[in-house]
């Protein structure tokens, strides 16, 4: 994957690693067929364009670690032209249904 999209930080910040995170990544097409690494999310909020859209998937099979000098986070600007970033959380269930996902893409976890 080259281009910006959407992502999901799955890892937690770790000691002598603290410049960079895993990811997965964020998708509005639908996965062809569906595995038991892809999963459906419907985000919690309309974010702007180029990335609008509620629904998304979750390409747990394409997982990525990434330095977060390269996250750039969401945003629109107001009547004032002031940039507003959009920080969303997913529940708690919806992260557990990626992470398991990203079990059964690295071959770890039973699908189903």
């Amino acid at each position: 994957m080259v281009k910006r999209r959407l992502a999901v930080v799955v890892s937690p910040r770790l000691r002598k690693r603290d410049g960079l995170c895993t990811v997965v990544p964020l998708s509005t097409l639908d996965p062809n067929p569906v595995e038991a690494w892809h999963y459906q999310v419907t985000l919690p909020r309309e974010v702007p364009e180029p990335f609008e859209g509620l629904v998304k998937w979750a390409k747990c099979d394409m997982l990525a670690t990434v330095g977060f000098h390269r996250l750039i986070l969401p945003h629109q600007r107001g009547e004032d032209q002031v940039r507003r970033n959009i920080v969303m959380q997913i529940g708690p269930d919806d992260l557990a249904a990626i992470m398991n996902g990203v079990r059964c893409a690295l071959g770890i976890a039973i699908a189903g």
